[in-house]
């Protein structure tokens, strides 16, 4: 049975890792959020020019990296010899870009591992079926769950591992209201990923009363951290997991 359905408590999903205090989405950001006690981490998976599933945000590396370019335009090489690191800090300079093989061999025994499937620039290439794959060989059917804020995404990850669960996330405010609804429960029935600040404790009521799931990105500040507990919601996905701890009493 998959953990995350299993876990009753409020669970700490650490965002990109515990990237308040490391360069996001590294594996430097993960293990520190084993330390810190995290119960999972939030990761981004694209695929590179030679499909290989790497964990990146953003769909260029100019930010994250010293490099320029699309990340679906440069191979694994060219991603790997990129300093992934240094613009968190000099403390973390020769962070390389992880591959998500690299994540689930070492961190997925620690902590769960909700897996956003982020090709927004590349739709219709096989990230879905690369990233189902890796589950699969390395047994994790158990500890995985999907997000992905394209729906397709989640259809063809549904096909592929019926067995893993799925989460629609949505936008903030107006911009996410379609996913919020219960329109979309079909296509995310256990599971719903809004911004934090959607999450009313009703809103939160009725999911729950369908039988949904609530986890809420990203939230950072003490007060919402409080209120969110309060009116029941199921996972806090935070660049602090320290915080988080906290605020829980853990």
């Amino acid at each position: 049975m998959n953990e995350f359905r299993l876990r009753h408590e409020t669970l700490i999903i650490a965002h990109r890792g515990a990237s308040a205090y490391a360069p996001e989405n590294t594996l430097a950001a993960f293990r520190l959020a084993i330390e810190q006690g995290a119960d999972a981490i939030e990761l981004d998976a694209k695929l590179s020019a030679d499909g290989h599933v790497v964990v990146i945000h953003d769909p260029t590396v100019d930010r994250t990296t010293n490099g320029k370019g699309w990340v679906h335009r440069l191979t694994l090489a060219e991603l790997k010899n990129l300093d992934a690191g240094r613009f968190f800090s000099a403390k973390f300079s020769g962070e390389p870009i992880p591959t998500l093989e690299e994540v689930f061999v070492e961190i997925a025994p620690s902590l769960l591992v909700n897996v956003e499937l982020t090709n927004y620039a590349s739709p219709t290439d096989a990230l879905v079926e690369k990233v189902c794959h890796l589950v699969k060989k390395y047994h994790l059917e158990d500890r995985v769950l999907f997000s992905s804020f394209h729906p397709l995404n989640l259809i063809r990850a549904r096909q592929i591992l019926p067995e893993v669960p799925v989460a629609l996330l949505a936008l903030e405010g107006r911009g996410g209201w379609w996913a919020r609804s219960f329109v979309m429960r079909g296509l995310s029935p256990e599971f719903l990923h809004p911004y934090y600040t959607d999450a009313t404790a009703l809103f939160i009521q009725k999911q729950h009363q369908k039988g949904r799931r609530i986890n809420v990105w990203t939230v950072n500040q003490v007060n919402a951290m409080q209120e969110l507990v309060q009116n029941g919601v199921d996972g806090l996905i935070t660049d602090d997991p320290l915080l988080a701890r906290e605020v829980l009493g853990r």
